[in-house]
């Protein structure tokens, strides 16, 4: 082995990496998208958001002479993942969050990765370890045991069964997104096109969505407000999304799904930073399971 071999870090390690990171950025999202919550509507709040993504994607490539130019096929992989990835599964989470806490919500977002498993097993026919599935699994109970004094409060009246039933379409949006990721990758489009040419389309559907319910494409000037635009665009948009779909290419889509079973975690450090949050030993044991399937993913053989 040579110095340089050394010296390089291996997939596993960047794809931990990457997806501790994923989870840090989309933890403190839940926070920052509570700056904007009340002010604009939120299909607006949405379009500012990922045009503002989409513009920096499209241009950064442009300026750095990477070909924007993509075949018919792959527009309509794009499309299709701008559509559920970045229109329908965000209109809809939050839809739900304006009916059951945010907690309650990432409940139900971490049965992502369990959820890539069984429509690539459909869809595709491809199959996956058995650490895998239980990597995914774990996730959603640490999850579920780590929200789950807060789910209990909420009381499960009409309003929160409203709430989780727009999170459980939330979430099977996007999966079906990471479906025609996958789909644009297997066709050859590189990440930085296809992500961006993806922000593009979601964000004109957002538009046509707003423009069909009447919503104000208004926008706040206060310095809360673009300080979480930037955040929710720059970092929550640009940055996770391009390690994420990296992230997934490298080692499959189930793997880097599972960042919204971590995210829930660094969610409530945030809300116990700036929000005095506290949380018992049932987030103790939540986070225990979420870490522990966290392991047997990255172990686990590549999978979708």
């Amino acid at each position: 082995m040579t110095l340089s071999e050394l010296r390089r870090p291996s997939a596993g390690v960047l794809a931990v990496a990457g997806v501790v990171l994923c989870a840090v950025i989309w933890g403190t999202t839940w926070y920052a998208i509570t700056w904007q919550l009340g002010t604009v509507d939120e299909v607006a709040s949405l379009t500012w958001r990922f045009g503002l993504a989409a513009l920096i994607i499209l241009v950064g490539c442009a300026l750095t002479g990477r070909s924007l130019t993509l075949t018919k096929g792959q527009h309509l992989a794009a499309l299709g993942q701008g559509a559920f990835v970045f229109a329908i599964s965000y209109t809809f989470t939050y839809a739900a969050e304006g009916h059951v806490t945010s907690a309650i919500v990432a409940v139900v977002f971490a049965s992502l990765a369990f959820l890539n498993l069984v429509l690539f097993r459909v869809v595709v026919r491809q199959t996956a370890s058995r650490e895998a599935w239980i990597g995914a699994t774990l996730g959603i109970v640490g999850v579920a045991v780590l929200s789950g004094g807060e789910a209990m409060r909420a009381g499960f009246d009409a309003r929160a069964l409203t709430g989780i039933g727009l999170a459980v379409l939330a979430v099977m949006s996007s999966a079906v997104g990471n479906y025609y990721s996958w789909k644009g990758q297997q066709l050859g489009t590189a990440i930085l096109p296809q992500t961006g040419w993806a922000m593009a389309y979601g964000t004109a559907m957002l538009v046509v969505h707003g423009l069909v319910t009447g919503a104000q494409f208004t926008i706040d000037l206060s310095p809360g407000y673009l300080i979480s635009l930037a955040h929710l665009s720059i970092l929550g948009s640009v940055v996770a999304f391009l390690v994420y779909f990296a992230v997934a290419r490298a080692r499959g889509y189930a793997l880097a799904s599972y960042i919204s079973a971590l995210t829930p975690p660094i969610a409530m450090l945030v809300s116990v930073l700036f929000e005095d949050a506290r949380f018992g030993w049932t987030a103790l044991v939540g986070l225990l399971l979420v870490l522990a399937g966290q392991a047997l993913l990255i172990r686990a053989p590549k999978v979708v």
